[in-house]
């Protein structure tokens, strides 16, 4: 089985996270960490209670877990995801800056050439963002922001969100029946 790493940070949508690992506990082992701002956050959007049901279910960190086995480039994981990813996080990643357990293991995961997906979740984008998503760009992240097509005419918030998550699972080469598919009609 796959062993995957999710991490939730403090940007608004923690939805898409807490989405994302319900979607791949289906076809991966999950471990999943979730950053003091990222608990803050889930308060405002009313996720507090999934946050706490998504700890039931897989090995869950703190970001402060730096002598946990994911924080060391021995562990073998095939790829991880970042959602959302903060635009502090962002930056960490992007300065090669590791003084929490997320952008540590972002830092393995770059090093060792595995797939690195950055849920963005923020508007407008400053130059320094953007600059920041083409550092970490460059260095092997994949960039997805939370922007959901409407081409799939969606009818509720779940819609969009499933759209954001199906995109990522597309990357990771999972199959999924979350959105449906452009077509020409």
């Amino acid at each position: 089985m796959r062993k995957i790493v999710v991490a939730i940070t403090g940007a608004s949508g923690i939805i898409y996270g807490v989405r994302l690992v319900e979607e791949l506990l289906k076809r991966a082992e999950i471990y999943l960490i979730i950053t003091n701002n990222a608990k803050t956050v889930a308060k405002y959007e009313g996720l507090s209670r999934e946050l706490e049901k998504l700890k039931e279910k897989v090995k869950t960190y703190n970001e402060h877990d730096l002598d946990s086995s994911i924080a060391s480039s021995s562990f073998n994981h095939d790829a991880m995801v970042v959602s959302p990813c903060s635009m502090k996080t962002l930056a960490g990643i992007a300065s090669g800056y590791s003084d929490n357990l997320v952008l540590r293991v972002a830092d393995n995961t770059l090093r060792l050439r595995k797939p690195l997906i950055l849920v963005i979740r923020e508007t407008p984008l400053s130059t320094i963002h953007i600059l920041n998503m083409l550092k970490a760009s460059i260095a092997g992240a994949i960039i997805l922001p939370a922007a959901p097509g409407f081409y799939h005419k969606p009818k509720t918030v779940d819609d969009m969100v499933n759209f954001v998550v199906g995109k990522v699972l597309d990357i990771l080469g999972f199959n999924h029946s979350l959105y449906k598919r452009w077509e020409t009609y």
